[in-house]
């Protein structure tokens, strides 16, 4: 049921003939109200892919009626006729749905540079929009179509008091934060205006998208898309909805580090006695983007040092003769200095814990990220589609 789950949503993912290999590429997920609150955030990368321009502009009023996906095409860096295919694509979704234009998010994933067939998109779009309602596996189908280097659909059910908060995910490369990471769509029945979900999401994506880091690169299209249509007629209390969301979001952020492209470790690395949150996360960034550290994991090497090294390029205050380094539960640094010998590590299961004690403060925060692999490097060095 995914996006479905809560009550007022409808979904569809059909395969449009975007992709060559014939699979599920266009997905639509309809809020059919009665309300049609909504926040998002969008990727901090400079350079932005031609569906974001277009939804940042519709995003703007707190109001979306319908979110079209793809995948087989990024549309970025694709010019002025890449815009008009975002906007035939929108266009199409209103007329077929008897909304505006203006209220149609659209998202794209796939290859930069190449332009996507308008026509095909917009007779996808009325495909999809003919099917919403017809099956309860529907969400499933939508998942499923806005993967690209992706194993599996990553989706996620969170029970509320009354309501419901579904969601769906993709990404498997280009996974580091800025605002937001990948696409993700959730959805809501409570009754929450715009002010409050945009809050809650943006708390969200802070501790669980945005500490997604798992290969440093981020994504030109990324986009996390919150709708509500207030279909359980219950008001939550904002708290509890924003740790629900929060949970809902920590859960899908778990499930694309665990389909990350060729890794064999998903990472996590707890960073704790950080004078301030955002240092802890620094700490944290740092380990997690150090090509050495990620190599030495993928040879199941608890190598600390490299650790260590990683934590000193950062501004964060703290003593490194003071820190400690603990892998999968055995300390393997104490104060700077060699604890329990290496050998007493366990690599070889595929979650990795990685604890940096620095000794310096009450703030903590939690990296996910993955190893180096050979297969992480042939997959990116062949993939152009």
């Amino acid at each position: 049921m995914t996006v479905t789950a809560p009550a007022g949503f409808e979904a569809a993912g059909i395969a449009a003939g975007i992709k060559r290999s014939g699979a599920l590429d266009l997905a639509v997920v309809v809020n059919r109200g009665p309300a049609q609150q909504a926040a998002v955030v969008f990727t901090a990368n400079r350079a932005q892919a031609n569906p974001i321009l277009w939804s940042k502009e519709a995003a703007k009023d707190g109001l979306v009626s319908a979110v079209v996906l793809n995948s087989g095409g990024a549309n970025c860096f694709t010019g002025p006729e890449g815009f008009q295919v975002v906007h035939r694509t929108a266009e199409a979704a209103a007329s077929a749905l008897g909304v505006a234009a203006g209220d149609v998010l659209v998202c794209s994933t796939g290859l930069i540079g190449e332009q996507l067939d308008g026509e095909v998109l917009e007779e996808g779009v009325l495909s999809a929009v003919a099917r919403l309602g017809a099956d309860d596996g529907s969400g499933d189908d939508a998942a499923r179509a806005i993967m690209t280097t992706d194993t599996k659909p990553k989706t996620v059910i969170v029970e509320g008091a009354g309501w419901r908060i579904g969601g769906m995910a993709k990404g498997a490369g280009m996974l580091a934060p800025g605002l937001a990471t990948m696409l993700v769509v959730l959805t809501t029945d409570a009754v929450l205006d715009a002010g409050a979900l945009d809050r809650a999401l943006r708390n969200a994506t802070r501790v669980s998208f945005d500490r997604l880091d798992s290969d440093g690169c981020m994504s030109t299209n990324d986009q996390v898309t919150l709708l509500s249509s207030g279909a359980s007629g219950v008001v939550p209390d904002e708290a509890e909805f924003a740790d629900a969301l929060a949970r809902a979001c920590l859960d899908l952020a778990a499930q694309l580090q665990a389909d990350a492209e060729g890794a064999s470790h998903d990472i996590t690395i707890e960073v704790r006695g950080a004078v301030t949150e955002d240092d802890a996360v620094e700490v944290g960034r740092s380990v997690a983007r150090n090509n050495l550290f990620k190599a030495a994991i993928f040879g199941n090497d608890p190598n600390w040092g490299r650790v260590l090294a990683a934590i000193g390029t950062t501004t964060a205050p703290f003593d490194p003769y003071l820190v400690d380094v603990s892998m999968n539960g055995v300390r393997v640094c104490h104060a700077g200095r060699p604890d329990r010998p290496r050998d007493e590590v366990d690599l070889a299961p595929r979650a990795t814990h990685v604890l940096i004690e620095l000794h310096n403060g009450p703030a903590t925060a939690t990296i996910l990220t993955n190893d180096l692999t050979h297969d992480y490097v042939h997959e990116n060095s062949a993939y152009a589609s």
